[in-house]
């Protein structure tokens, strides 16, 4: 990455953290959410070898052509379900953007594995169009992410006593999802809860998981095209 090697090795941890979790999503996933999780856990390690630092490793030229026609390839196999799915057609957006990426490093002269672009020399790749779009893709897809992973559902809780008035005996009473107390008397308590909806692919009861992966590797993009 341009600047600091520490900025590179952070994207790296994310991705491979991110890339691990996937690959563990694969275990309890059901059909259809194996192919998911299979294809997030190629998008994690793919981004976390891209950010490894010039200082450790600089790939020749095929290295990069062959991560284009690896992505290429997983790029074509999300196609048809892109067409039914607004999921499957984010994956397409980061496929595709991952072919553009190593094409853009392969033509690069000179190109060496610092996260897109000589460091210290200025040197760039890709073209600012496509650079531009991606760009504004992601920043919307993470910060649309970041709301789904925190918003906010109204929860109504009514307490009655058992014969159906205001009793002692409920003072004292937890009230489920909300952490509440009930006082002596019978009553409504609202409390806004955090949701987050379920998600297909992810392991039963632990959607917002998948969703902070997918929230960490579109920072993580965000961070490699802004180096482009």
């Amino acid at each position: 990455m341009h600047g600091p090697a520490t900025a590179g090795w952070l994207v790296v941890a994310l991705c491979a953290a991110a890339g691990t979790y996937c690959l563990l999503r694969l275990r309890g996933a059901p059909g259809a959410g194996r192919g998911t999780a299979g294809g997030e856990a190629l998008m994690g390690f793919g981004m976390a070898a891209m950010a490894v630092p010039a200082a450790v490793v600089t790939p020749p030229r095929w290295v990069w052509l062959l991560y284009a026609a690896v992505f290429g390839v997983a790029a074509l196999r999300t196609l048809g379900p892109a067409r039914r799915s607004s999921h499957h057609l984010h994956h397409l957006v980061g496929m595709l953007a991952m072919v553009y990426m190593s094409v853009a490093m392969a033509l690069l002269p000179g190109a060496a594995h610092d996260g897109h672009g000589a460091q210290g020399t200025g040197d760039a790749g890709g073209t600012p169009l496509a650079t531009g779009v991606l760009l504004i893709y992601y920043a919307g897809f993470v910060l649309w992410t970041g709301a789904r992973l925190l918003p906010l559902q109204t929860v109504t809780v009514t307490v009655t006593a058992p014969d159906g008035g205001a009793g002692p005996e409920l003072a004292g009473t937890v009230l489920p999802d909300t952490g509440r107390t009930t006082g002596p008397v019978a009553g409504t308590v609202t409390e806004a809860v955090p949701v987050v909806a379920p998600d297909v692919g992810a392991p039963e009861g632990r959607p917002e998981m998948a969703l902070a992966c997918r929230l960490s590797m579109g920072i993580a993009m965000l961070a490699m095209l802004l180096t482009l």
